[in-house]
């Protein structure tokens, strides 16, 4: 059988923490969608599109992963494509807590899709989206954090809203 995985998230912007993940799971499954999701209780940096360009590019070289979006339940979204499994990457034990009841909610609307957590690499335990934008807000280096066109992509968003 064939496994077709959602790596869903917000990526805002990608990190390589996240591409740890996606890495990792390109390597399990047959096939990965990189789903960006528009979480309504932020306030993203990027636009979607502007996400997914960024995701493109620093996939680009893992054949079998692919890049998307949505703006609803990720559960009907991965039964539209067919998924039979959801990709989450976990930080630390206070990322497993609400991991934890969003799997258990996804398990009630929709049973036959299995959650797989997967273990982020120590180096980047303490990553988050968040993190990045504040160092790169106030000019502080996110090179080790993030692609360089992603950082690029933070250094010219911060600059036009600096005018």
């Amino acid at each position: 059988m064939s496994t077709l995985a959602i790596c869903p998230g917000s990526f805002d912007p990608v990190t390589y923490g996240h591409l740890d993940i996606i890495e990792r799971g390109s390597k399990v499954f047959d096939h990965v969608i990189v789903a960006v999701f528009n979480n309504r209780s932020k306030d993203p940096l990027f636009s979607v599109e502007e996400r997914m360009d960024l995701l493109k590019e620093v996939t680009k070289d893992m054949d079998n992963v692919t890049i998307d979006s949505s703006s609803g339940l990720l559960m009907d979204y991965a039964a539209e494509k067919g998924a039979n499994v959801i990709v989450r990457g976990l930080r630390a034990v206070s990322d497993f807590e609400y991991e934890m009841q969003i799997t258990s909610m996804n398990r009630k609307l929709n049973e036959d899709i299995e959650t797989f957590f997967v273990m982020t690499n120590n180096q980047y335990s303490f990553l988050s989206s968040s993190i990045v934008k504040e160092v790169s807000k106030y000019e502080g280096a996110v090179t080790d954090l993030v692609p360089q066109v992603v950082e690029e992509a933070l250094k010219t968003k911060f600059t036009q809203q600096a005018r």
